[in-house]
């Protein structure tokens, strides 16, 4: 069960109830499922509860009680458990995690984007300034995989070497035209300093993963190999889930989508079920930091997982090892279409 179809079940228990008459509301497009906060446990928890409860007149804990009996008895659900004020957290049979790799490898980097256009066309507005010209260009990219038309004004000329150096895209369909009546990305905090010594991608990811209110830190901290920095994470998880890729098919085995059952698993797996959510989000709030910073997330919930792969020793590939290497194989596959969106590089090495 993939988060989207997880999403359904959901919606559905809801349904169900108000068909039964034990809940008056409406039922609601979609329903949110995101990794358990603290306190939450098992795979997938969701605040529908709380978000019904004002218009049922009732208690969340009531509503909680009333999904939680509809949702204990659906495929794929091992376990539903009401924590807090009304969050509902689910636990998922070990399978699940198949269908959302498998759902991954069909789509590749175009896991979370929409499946056409959506009719939208967005007008975005900013001045000439490197770091809002940079975010309205990533915010472009973000938009369009969510199938909406863009286009950009900029307030003076863009200096040539941000389209050169920081690979801007000044052209139609995402260049700059003279449009009104378009959000202005003026109000984030202009960049400190010139990032263009940074190099195309570490002064795009310094510009990019700071929320819009944070000023962004434009030193060479950003190129370094190292833990402590964010950006290298990224890459190089994305980097070892290749190397994987290469070294199974040099022990004559391949990624097979299939149960996983590991203790580094269950985190990585809400990751790459979250990321539709996370796209859709930064496009909605024009935020393509949350874009940046879920990267993060992926690749910090993707390197514990990775030691686990391959057999050791004389061990022989089994359906397990097979079934950890696509989630491995999906994990960089997510991260290369994330930074693909930012206009970063993923290498296969570092």
């Amino acid at each position: 069960m993939t988060p989207v179809e997880l999403s359904r079940t959901v919606l559905h228990a809801v349904r169900r109830a108000v068909d039964e008459g034990e809940l008056s509301v409406s039922v609601p497009e979609r329903a949110v499922v995101t990794a358990p906060g603290p306190g939450g446990c098992g795979d997938y928890a969701t605040n529908i509860a709380l978000q019904l409860a004002g218009a049922a007149g009732q208690p969340p804990l009531r509503v909680a009680e009333i999904l939680r009996s509809r949702l204990v008895g659906e495929p794929s659900v091992t376990d539903v458990v009401v924590t807090g004020p009304g969050f509902l957290n689910l636990s998922l049979a070990s399978s699940a995690s198949a269908g959302l790799v498998d759902e991954i490898s069909r789509c590749g980097w175009r896991y979370g984007h929409a499946d056409g256009p959506s009719g939208a066309v967005v007008r975005l507005r900013c001045p000439a300034e490197v770091r809002a010209v940079v975010v309205a260009d990533a915010l472009a990219r973000v938009l369009r995989s969510q199938g909406d038309s863009v286009r950009i004004r900029c307030d003076g000329r863009p200096e040539t070497e941000w389209g050169s150096l920081l690979g801007v895209d000044l052209r139609d369909p995402g260049g700059f035209h003279d449009l009104s009546d378009r959000p202005d990305l003026s109000e984030r905090v202009p960049a400190p300093a010139d990032p263009l010594p940074l190099g195309r991608d570490a002064a795009r990811w310094a510009l990019l993963h700071p929320a819009g209110h944070d000023r962004p830190h434009i030193t060479g901290d950003h190129l370094v190999q190292r833990e402590s920095n964010p950006l290298f994470r990224v890459r190089y998880a994305h980097a070892r889930t290749r190397a994987l890729l290469r070294n199974a098919a040099d022990l004559g085995f391949h990624p097979e989508p299939g149960p996983v059952q590991h203790s580094d698993a269950t985190a990585l797996v809400a990751a790459l079920g979250d990321h539709p959510r996370v796209l859709a989000a930064a496009a909605t709030h024009r935020t393509p930091d949350r874009l940046a910073r879920h990267l993060v997330t992926v690749a910090d919930a993707t390197l514990p997982l990775l030691p686990a792969v391959l057999p050791l020793g004389e061990e022989k590939p089994s359906a397990a090892h097979r079934a950890r290497l696509a989630l491995a194989e999906a994990a960089g596959t997510v991260l290369a279409g994330g930074l693909s969106l930012l206009g970063i590089d993923a290498p296969d090495h570092l």
